[in-house]
This record gives structure tokens, C-alpha cells and sequence, in this order.
């Protein structure tokens, strides 16, 4: 019999797992790529794998480098529409966190053919498309299988000039560090998935993931900025432990400055949560110095995987005023310091 639209099943019901909290937890994957070689050096290629960065950045010439990357995921919401504009929007973000600004992008599409009707597939393709054109970019290919699980996200190209490149490895002592977008994506995900998510927190989701992080090139020209990086599967416990790897630094943050989404902190308290937070904990959880106040819903707060989340920026004191600024003019109201880069061990305080 025919897969009909109003017969087929939830995306979610679909995938063992859900956005960026689909990605391999990071203890596991570093035991993965043991014993991998970066292969031969190459004088052009400006940033590599070496630090777990964003994206690759490849310079051209003095004025010119090229930024890639490649995201995709199984369904985090059940629209299909709303599927595409999120792993869409998660994928560019990569690009911005560079510094740079996207010019193409090459679609990845995985399908359960036999279990998705074609005007599904359809509205998740057209999902990717309305976030490529709002970023000004085409979709100018891409590949696609008969998958298992519904699989979607785009391989992007983005351009940086090479002086304005801002790793996630060149933070300095004393940085502040400001948080772009609220966390509790990965809780609200579990929350849809159990039928316990209302719609004014369905619409707080989808706002904040299918919000383009195009104030990257902005950021990144902004002197004091040193380092970014945007938050995803990792958490924001994860991504900010690499950025403190990659700099030889510890970090501070506080708790009680972070930014949620509305309902993430209750939900969370409830025990509505991925299974991704634990994985992150077991992975990292011993760079972190928890201060004697943290309960074990900040636990999860703090390792829960983002999906399209903000970007992480770490900068100069001096600087502080005009990256809030920068974010607040593109849109990003909830922009907050949450800490500061620190001399002495790489780790994580939270306080």
C-alpha cells in the first residue's frame, strides 16, 4: 500500500535520534580518530582538524579563503518544512562562525522512501531552500539516498578573507566570553518527542534554531574578537572545553548568566532531557570544576546539545560593548557574558 501524507508517521518516530544531539558523543569519537593521520601539510590550508574547528579554511590568496563544511542530521520536529530550515540553518552556521559568508551550498538527503510520503521529502527540501535564499546563497546540487532514517543538511562553501579568520583556538587570558543565542534546544527536543512541549515553547524552538548566525563576518571584524565558535551537540560545556584546549586556557562561567530558553529549566527539573547530555557529561565531565552550588539539573542545562545554536565569542574587555552591541543591531536580543577565559589549567569552572 502507498505511503499517503495524512498516513505517514512523525519524523521523530523515524530516527534513534534528533538534531546536533545525533552527533557521536566527543570521548567516543576521539577514540575513533586515534591513530589518524592529518595527512601531509599543506602551507594553504589555514585551518584544519586539528582543533576541532568549525569548519576548514583554505586560502586562495592574500584576500581570499574558501570555508567548508558539511552538517546534517535526523529530524529534531516533526513539520518536515520546519526540518529543512533547521538543518539548513544549523549547517551555515558553521560558516559564519568562521568569519565568513557563505556563497553555495550542496544538499545531503537521506530517505525512508517507503515510509515518507514525496510532498514530505519535498517540504523538507523546500525547508533548506527558504533558509539558503533568505542567506543569499543557492542550493547548487547535492546527493541523495534511500536511507533508514530521514537524513538532511547541506554541505556549504563560504568565503573569509584570511586576516579576518577567527578560530576557536585564540582566545587570550581575560577574554569575556558572550554567549549569542539561549541554550535548552536539546530539552525542548525531548520534551516535543514525549508530547510534553507547548506551543508557545514549539515556537521559541524553531525561532531560535532556524535564526541564521549571519552576524558572524560582523563579529569577526571587530578587533578585540579572538575566538569563536558556535554551540551545538557538544553542549556549551563542550564547545567552550575546545576552545579552551585549542587556546591552552581554562575558562569561568557563571550559571546564573546563562541564557535559556523559556520552559528549559522546568522541563529539565521534570527529567526531560536527551540521552545526549549524559554521553557529554561521561566525555568531559572531568575538566569541569562544578562549583559546590550546581544541582544536577545545571548539569544537564550545561551539556545539552544545542542544535543551531549561538555563537561563543571570546574578546577583549575593551571589546565587550561593541560585541553586544553588534549582536543586539542583527537580532540577537538574548546576547549575554556568561564568563571569562582564565590563565592555568584547561578546564571549566562553573560558578
Amino acid at each position: 500500500m502507498e505511503t499517503t501524507e495524512s498516513a505517514a508517521p512523525r519524523l521523530t518516530s523515524l530516527s534513534h535520534g534528533g538534531g546536533c544531539g545525533c552527533k557521536i558523543a566527543p570521548a567516543v569519537l576521539a577514540e575513533l580518530l586515534k591513530g589518524t593521520s592529518p595527512g601531509t601539510p599543506f602551507a594553504s590550508l589555514l585551518v584544519g582538524a586539528e582543533t576541532s574547528d568549525d569548519a576548514a579554511v583554505y586560502r586562495l590568496n592574500d584576500e581570499q579563503a574558501v570555508v567548508a563544511t558539511t552538517d546534517f542530521f535526523m529530524p529534531i520536529v516533526d513539520d518536515p518544512y520546519d526540518f529543512g530550515r533547521i538543518a539548513a540553518t544549523n549547517a551555515l552556521s558553521d560558516v559564519y562562525a568562521m568569519g565568513g559568508t557563505p556563497i553555495l551550498a550542496l544538499a545531503i538527503v537521506g530517505m525512508p522512501l517507503n515510509k515518507l510520503a514525496p510532498e514530505q521529502i519535498r517540504d523538507i527540501l523546500r525547508g533548506g531552500e527558504a533558509v539558503c535564499a533568505a542567506a543569499g546563497i543557492p542550493i547548487a546540487g547535492g546527493h541523495s539516498i534511500d536511507s533508514v532514517e530521514p537524513i538532511y543538511g547541506l554541505a556549504a562553501l563560504g568565503l573569509v578573507h584570511p586576516q579576518q579568520v577567527r578560530r576557536n583556538s585564540q582566545a587570550r587570558a581575560g577574554d569575556a566570553l558572550v554567549l549569542g543565542k539561549p541554550l535548552g534546544v536539546g530539552i525542548l527536543s525531548a520534551a516535543l518527542k514525549k508530547g510534553q512541549l507547548d506551543a508557545d515553547g514549539y515556537r521559541a524552538m524553531i525561532a531560535t534554531t532556524t535564526q541564521l548566525n549571519a552576524v558572524g563576518p560582523a563579529l569577526a571584524a571587530i578587533d578585540g574578537v579572538h575566538a569563536m565558535t558556535d554551540v551545538t551537540g557538544f553542549g556549551i560545556l563542550g564547545h567552550l572545553l575546545e576552545m579552551c584546549r585549542g587556546s591552552g586556557l581554562g575558562a569561568r562561567i557563571r550559571m546564573d548568566d546563562l541564557p535559556l530558553l523559556p520552559g528549559a529549566r522546568s522541563l529539565a527539573e521534570a527529567g526531560v532531557f536527551t540521552g545526549a547530555s549524559a554521553r557529554n557529561w561521561a566525555s568531559y565531565g572531568s575538566d569541569v570544576r562544578p562549583g559546590d552550588a550546581l544541582t544536577e539539573t545545571d548539569r544537564v542545562l550545561l551539556c545539552d546539545p544545542q542544535t543551531s545554536g549561538g555563537l561563543l565569542v571570546a574578546c577583549a574587555e575593551e571589546s565587550l560593548a561593541d560585541v553586544l552591541a553588534t549582536f543586539r543591531d542583527n537580532g540577537f536580543a538574548a546576547a549575554v557574558p556568561i564568563g571569562r577565559m582564565q590563565a592555568g589549567d584547561v578546564a571549566v569552572w562553573v560558578d
